[in-house]
């Protein structure tokens, strides 16, 4: 429901991006006599701003059908209360309408979860490691490098990797194993959160990787 309400409002908002983006042109071209109105370059930005806040970014398509871990511990969540009460100061309201344990949205996809081997858990806030099991489940594990995958990159993605550094972890973030509704906080985030706590790589990375760790343990 949240990402049918959300493409509908693109959908509203796309004559007045493409609106915004060649209105925006006639105030910056050189060769325009708009160019030299006062205020001019001001008009210009927050034009460009609308349009790019509107516009419709690219999103890959993933065609997920099935995961190999190949004997890797894998910790998987969701994010359910069993009501509003119980959940934190959301400032989103869709998410009070959805992040409830009778809504389908909260269900896990059985193509990248198996109940017979991954430890599942129901957060209550952005972090897998945030009040649950997950970080001792790593402990008995003897886990030493974690990969972070799903969504959103500007929230439990960011969330997750964060605490991930802080119980030290190496962490990896494949960047097209990750997604947000909007490209630029996505990409925002990866930037940041690369600079400074964890190694942003790609899904052949990650994969080379788990191959090297199962070959190590198989011997």
């Amino acid at each position: 429901m949240l990402y049918q309400i959300y493409e509908t409002q693109r959908a509203l908002l796309a004559p007045f991006s493409e609106f915004a983006s060649a209105t925006a042109k006639l105030y910056s071209h050189p060769l325009s006599p708009f160019t030299h109105v006062p205020l001019s370059q001001r008009y210009a930005a927050g034009l460009d701003l609308m349009h790019r806040i509107t516009k419709e970014y690219e999103r890959p398509e993933f065609n997920i059908q099935t995961v190999d871990v190949a004997g890797v511990p894998v910790a998987v969540c969701n994010t359910a209360y069993l009501n509003e009460r119980e959940m934190p100061y959301w400032k989103i309201a869709a998410v009070r309408e959805t992040f409830l344990h009778s809504h389908p949205s909260t269900k896990l996809d059985p193509r990248i979860y198996d109940p017979a081997y991954d430890l599942q858990v129901t957060k209550k806030g952005p972090s897998i490691f945030f009040e649950t099991g997950v970080a001792n489940y790593f402990t008995k594990e003897r886990v030493d490098t974690v990969i972070v995958t799903g969504c959103n990159t500007s929230g439990c993605i960011r969330g997750t990797a964060l605490d991930s550094f802080s119980l030290r972890y190496r962490t990896l973030v494949p960047e097209d194993c990750v997604g947000d509704i909007e490209e630029q906080p996505h990409r925002d985030n990866l930037r940041d959160i690369g600079r400074r706590y964890v190694d942003v790589v790609d899904l052949a990375f990650c994969l080379d990787y788990l191959q090297s760790w199962a070959r190590r343990n198989s011997r």
